[in-house]
């Protein structure tokens, strides 16, 4: 269960560890002090872990090699390439599609086919032609012999699930293993664990990655993420494109909002519903408000839109209904 408020104004012992990695701010907050170190480490193996089985930026990755060798039939992988792929496929199936882990060709024709810091400065090319991506319901599972199979030329672009992931993992590992209250963000996408009395303070910017947040609330648990078009987005020979895709038409999606936050029972459901609103648009309110996820929008004009109990009084707002976001109603 997810729980959020606005901030209270305690001040337990933390101590924290800021780096950056995949071309994003990495950050780990333990409420014991002495054990910082671990949790570093521990956050620094799961992230190797993450980043070997699901980059498409690495030729030597296990996501790499699947697509390397699809051509319909079944290819064994790794169980975290297996386990990052099952989780894409659930946040398609939980947003009818608007989620879609095969929209990696699309983001090549796009230009986006390395890491981002060396896209960020503009890339050759011209807009293609609209045309819908492969389809998550195209890639088949087998749980029994860790098979995927879909077909040749799927690229898959596990981004919008596989660094959520990772902060559910490495705060579950944190926990667990050293006794602590943890908080781990990767890009602005949290996950805490046994918060301490009160939550971990965070803010939240009307622009994704901009450090003058005007918005602070207090997690107690679950997870919160942002998704935005502001820190990813580059040109495409003279054309404005950025990261978010439309899965019916291989596009940027068309902007309505400029930045959604969502709080979810895990930093994987928060992710999933706040990308969703982005290719949702105009519907984005009514379908998170449908799965009684508190939740903040930003317009681009900067207006600011509020849901289903997103807080703005002193009392904690519970993520209602313990299961997560895939045990609620899905339909648009």
């Amino acid at each position: 269960m997810s729980r959020i408020a606005p901030p209270i104004d305690r001040s337990p012992q933390l101590a924290a560890h800021r780096t950056t990695r995949w071309s994003t701010r990495i950050e780990v907050v333990v409420t014991d002090p002495t054990v910082v170190i671990a949790a570093i480490q521990i956050l620094d193996a799961e992230l190797d872990r993450i980043e070997v089985a699901a980059s498409r930026f690495r030729e030597d990755s296990d996501v790499s090699r699947l697509q390397r060798a699809a051509d319909g039939s079944p290819v064994t992988v790794t169980r975290d390439l297996y386990d990052a792929i099952d989780i894409a496929l659930r946040a398609a199936a939980m947003t009818e599609g608007a989620v879609d882990p095969t929209v990696g060709a699309a983001m090549c024709r796009l230009g986006y086919d390395q890491d981002f810091a060396r896209v960020s400065g503009g890339v050759d090319g011209t807009l293609p032609a609209a045309c819908p991506v492969t389809g998550w319901q195209s890639v088949a599972l087998d749980p029994i012999n860790l098979t995927v199979a879909m077909p040749a030329g799927t690229i898959l672009d596990l981004g919008a699930t596989a660094k959520a992931w990772a902060a559910d993992r490495s705060a579950d590992a944190i926990s667990s293993r050293l006794g602590c209250g943890v908080l781990v963000s990767l890009g602005g996408d949290l996950a805490v664990r046994s918060a301490p009395d009160g939550g971990f303070v965070v803010g939240v910017a009307d622009i994704c990655g901009d450090p003058d947040a005007p918005a602070a609330v207090s997690i107690v648990s679950g997870g919160l993420a942002s998704s935005g078009i502001a820190n990813r987005h580059w040109l495409l020979g003279d054309a404005p494109v950025h990261h978010v895709v439309d899965p019916t038409t291989g596009l940027p999606v068309t902007p309505c909002w400029r930045t959604v936050t969502v709080a979810g029972a895990s930093c994987v459901d928060a992710n999933t519903a706040s990308t969703a609103s982005l290719v949702l648009g105009a519907q984005a309110p009514a379908w998170l408000e449908a799965r009684s996820l508190p939740s903040r929008l930003v317009a681009l004009d900067g207006s600011v839109v509020t849901v289903a109990g997103w807080p703005d009084d002193p009392q904690p707002v519970a993520h209602p209904g313990d299961p997560d976001i895939s045990e609620q109603d899905t339909s648009r």
